[in-house]
């Protein structure tokens, strides 16, 4: 299960929906805790079932890299990394409409 740290997830319920998180932790078998460095900073992540998640096939690595080594995580880290991944994505459509 340790492969789901570090992965981008859409939220798909709640008043957090169609927000784009990282998964930092595992809580159960049910719920995983995601933090996006702005609306829920690493001090205070949502936890959140998987069924109201759209997990993408995405990681983060230097997100998974920091979780799993101990080190300190920062909010400055997941907003990088999301904001890499969104540019990433746009990129990707816009070279499919061209």
């Amino acid at each position: 299960m340790d492969a789901v740290i570090g992965r981008y997830v859409w939220s798909k319920a709640g008043r957090d929906k169609d927000r784009l998180f990282i998964i930092i932790d595992v809580a159960d078998d049910a719920h995983v805790l995601i933090a996006d460095g702005d609306l829920r900073p690493v001090s205070k992540p949502k936890k959140k079932k998987l069924k109201h998640l759209r997990i993408t096939h995405k990681i983060a690595d230097e997100i998974s890299q920091t979780v799993l080594s101990r080190k300190k995580l920062t909010d400055a880290d997941l907003r990088k990394a999301i904001e890499r991944y969104l540019e990433e994505q746009s990129a990707d459509s816009a070279c499919e409409e061209g």
